[in-house]
């Protein structure tokens, strides 16, 4: 089967979770038999025309300059060029059997194609702007791309959904059916440990803390959304118990400035290392390192972080909010806490770094699940199963033919 993939992220190009899903799933689905095709915008490096390793033929399209659009405009144009990639790929190289675009950032292209080429399009949302927003929609960017998601739910022949949580979400939104859509879960790899000795651990883990002192983590956007107000306004109520804890907030974002304002305010700015941009050589060293990694948010449709710290066998608390649930058992593979809610957030870390030998325990349990339920091979091969029973479906009607 020859799939078209249009994504809006794609390596080098990765902002959150969209961008690594794509990065994982593209490959593991060329190693299972599919002939996989890839669009994105050249934003940041890359070849124009790629062959990787594992066989995905990557096609990055020049955009435009952006000072000359807002943002929903700029995304349009840019789609509108994938589009005229995918025309010329086609005539090259022959039709493609499955369309499969990833968020409202790839909908023109995608909608577009489908009609143009009479072929199934099937639709993956990994958020919605109406579930970011609290549930609130105004006018603006906020109403432009709530009405793009409908648009793009409605085109598609069937949607993907990473969580039970998004899907009932998309159904409530946007009245899609829920016999239209399928969960299939985010995924994760499982590194080796990326020290060869405990002494190699420790001096990596003192750049960031002593040998005595507690570490907490989080690495991530640093947007509202993420719930970060929450770990700094708790921090107090930690430092009680931990006076010498640090926190290390890793990742960048919108909401940086108030955040450390926020925190020398409270007067705990000096317990709080704000790290920035770190690779995912540095996370994940970080994940091996840490007492726990805390992930506090208000809206959360998966909660791929989450994942990436059980993959590392580091405990992990989270708010109990979206996919998250879906993700970490309370007492089972972490600990889930309310969500806005500060003295949850607090006792959560605590209960983790006063009872260490019952959260490894967590953790050792949480590392089986993502072996064993979170993983690609599994992920790609029920995405795969999506496309053919879209383009079964397709077979079997008289669309386009």
């Amino acid at each position: 089967m020859r799939v078209l993939l249009l994504s809006w992220e794609f390596p080098p190009h990765i902002v959150g979770g969209l961008g690594k899903h794509i990065m994982d799933l593209a490959p593991e689905l060329a190693r299972q038999g599919m002939e996989v095709h890839l669009i994105t915008p050249l934003l940041r490096g890359g070849e124009k025309h790629e062959i990787t390793s594992d066989g995905v033929h990557v096609y990055r399209v020049e955009p435009p300059n952006m000072d000359s659009y807002g943002f929903v405009s700029y995304v349009q144009h840019t789609n509108s060029l994938m589009e005229a990639a995918a025309r010329t790929l086609a005539a090259e190289t022959g039709e493609l059997d499955i369309i499969h675009a990833h968020d409202w950032l790839a909908a023109h292209a995608g909608v577009a194609l489908k009609h143009e080429w009479h072929r199934p399009l099937v639709t993956t949302i990994h958020a919605t702007e109406r579930g970011r927003q609290g549930g609130y929609i105004g006018g603006g960017h906020a109403a432009q791309v709530n009405h793009i998601e409908w648009w793009m739910t409605y085109e598609s022949w069937r949607i993907i959904a990473c969580s039970s949580f998004m899907a009932h979400q998309i159904n409530n939104y946007f009245g899609t059916p829920l016999d239209k859509i399928d969960v299939v879960p985010n995924g994760v790899y499982i590194s080796p440990d990326p020290f060869t000795s405990e002494g190699q651990r420790l001096a990596f883990r003192r750049n960031y803390a002593q040998d005595d002192e507690p570490l907490v983590y989080y690495v991530g956007r640093l947007v509202y959304e993420k719930g970060l107000h929450i770990l700094i306004d708790c921090w107090s109520q930690v430092q009680e118990v931990f006076p010498n804890a640090r926190l290390v907030i890793a990742g960048t974002g919108a909401y940086l400035h108030s955040l450390k304002h926020r925190a020398w305010a409270l007067g705990i700015g000096a317990a709080v290392n704000f790290a920035g941009f770190i690779t995912d050589e540095e996370r994940d060293k970080l994940y091996h390192c840490a007492d726990v990694a805390v992930f506090p948010s208000l809206y959360e449709p998966f909660g791929i972080v989450a994942l990436e710290a059980m993959a590392a066998c580091c405990p992990v608390v989270v708010a109990e909010t979206g996919g998250l649930t879906e993700v970490v058992k309370l007492h089972e593979t972490g600990l889930t806490v309310h969500p806005n809610d500060p003295g949850s957030l607090a006792w959560g870390i605590l209960h983790t770094l006063q009872h260490p030998e019952w959260s490894q325990a967590r953790a050792n349990n949480a590392l089986v699940v993502t072996r064993d339920v979170f993983n690609w091979r599994h992920i790609a091969s029920e995405t795969i199963q999506v496309y053919q029973r879209a383009f079964d479906d397709w077979v079997q009607s008289s669309w386009g033919k």
